[in-house]
């Protein structure tokens, strides 16, 4: 592997991570949400149910941050608080998948069927290449935000 093609490799990926923040930021705003509560929304419904202190843990944000984003998201009718009838201090948060995929599912149709005809362009084997990749880079980047959010 040549160091112009790791140059070229790099730009890429960069020019994809930037690409995926800008477009994310527009359908957070075009929903009415920060580009963030978007993206931890997206965190939050892929749970029936999670806990305020598992989002801080997933997330790295403090407590307070994350109370702040549950009464936005609350707000907006996008999920709802629960208290544990074991421990009022823990509270659960309810995602309200019909909500949240009344207001993004149509932000998000073309992108999906645009992506769907560029995945079919590929080979079951690059396919499986390029998950790979994805799926070490994500381990890779959990393991530096943990890395970053105990100091």
């Amino acid at each position: 592997m040549t160091e112009e093609f790791l140059q070229q490799f790099r730009a890429a990926s960069r020019k994809y991570s930037d690409s995926s923040i800008f477009m994310h930021e527009a359908i957070a705003k075009k929903a009415g949400l920060s580009g963030t509560d978007h993206k931890y929304l997206g965190l939050i419904l892929q749970y029936p149910s999670i806990t305020a202190g598992e989002i801080s843990k997933l997330t790295g944000l403090t407590t307070g941050a994350v109370t702040g984003l549950i009464d936005r998201l609350e707000k907006k009718k996008l999920l709802k608080r629960q208290f544990s009838k074991e421990d009022r201090r823990k509270v659960i948060i309810i995602p309200n998948m019909e909500n949240s995929m009344k207001l993004l599912k149509p932000l998000f149709d073309d992108l999906q069927q645009k992506t769907q005809e560029l995945i079919s362009t590929f080979s079951e084997e690059e396919l499986s290449v390029i998950k790979r990749y994805f799926t070490e880079a994500a381990v890779i980047m959990q393991e530096m935000s943990d890395h970053l959010n105990k100091k």
